[in-house]
């Protein structure tokens, strides 16, 4: 058996439309004393449980930050930020630590670990759920069958493609069915093909599973798979409708 440390949700998360990701006026800051700089303003945000929403704006305008923020990756400092209802504000580190139990990450390196088989990545994903080792193996030939990689499983990163990279850690994202999905520029090193590829198996297997997904990307060429697109600048979010309004 896995070892359990999952965050308990709280049974509204299911039963009403609370949203997965609540933010109010948050504010965060770098630095101390005389070099402390204001980085993100006032920002408010609310999004529901199985959005796919992109987050575009020019280089510094704060989405990282922000992403490092609901992924309980840095601590908030002022405001409201709660996810799947649990204030992480002024949280302690054993609930932050919880609350990245049911949060999958991707990042544009896709931090596989080359001495690990494609199958041994995406197994480390289950090593804190409470799931059976027969389970855990569905799981992850399930994932990598889903996401194109069945007949690679026992290969090392370094024999794979860098869309085969990238999909691996979709595979090990979303093997232990977290309720979020963040991404940071998850198609920067893929060309055109492959990036459009990975985010669609993403979409897919995140809707398959009741995900949401807020993928931070400078590529307009996906701007069309995303629910919603919210673009920020100079530290600010403003939601706009129309994608032909924003920057690359």
């Amino acid at each position: 058996m896995f070892p359990s440390h999952a965050l308990e949700i709280p049974e509204s998360i299911h039963a009403s439309s609370e949203p997965v990701i609540s933010i109010a006026n948050l504010n965060h800051y770098y630095g101390q004393g005389s070099l402390r700089k204001q980085v993100l303003f006032e920002i408010n945000l609310q999004i529901q449980r199985g959005e796919i929403i992109i987050m575009t704006g020019p280089s510094g305008s704060g989405k990282t930050t922000l992403l490092t923020l609901m992924g309980s990756l840095r601590s908030a400092q002022t405001g409201s930020l709660s996810i799947l209802g649990q204030e992480l504000l002024n949280a302690s580190r054993e609930q932050m630590t919880l609350a990245r139990r049911n949060i999958g990450y991707i990042f544009q390196a896709h931090n596989l670990l080359n001495f690990l088989t494609v199958y041994q990545n995406v197994e480390m994903a289950l090593e804190i759920h409470d799931i059976t080792a027969a389970e855990a193996d569905d799981r992850i030939r399930h994932v990598l069958t889903a996401v194109g990689l069945a007949h690679r499983m026992d290969y090392y990163p370094s024999d794979l493609s860098g869309g085969q990279k990238q999909r691996v850690a979709i595979a090990r994202a979303l093997v232990s069915q977290p309720k979020i999905i963040l991404a940071d520029e998850p198609t920067a090193a893929l060309d055109k093909k492959s990036g459009r590829d990975v985010v669609e198996i993403m979409e897919k297997l995140a809707k398959e599973q009741g995900c949401t997904i807020l993928l931070v990307t400078h590529d307009n060429r996906i701007l069309d798979l995303a629910d919603r697109i919210i673009y920020m600048e100079d530290g600010y979010l403003v939601d706009r409708s129309d994608s032909e309004a924003i920057a690359s």
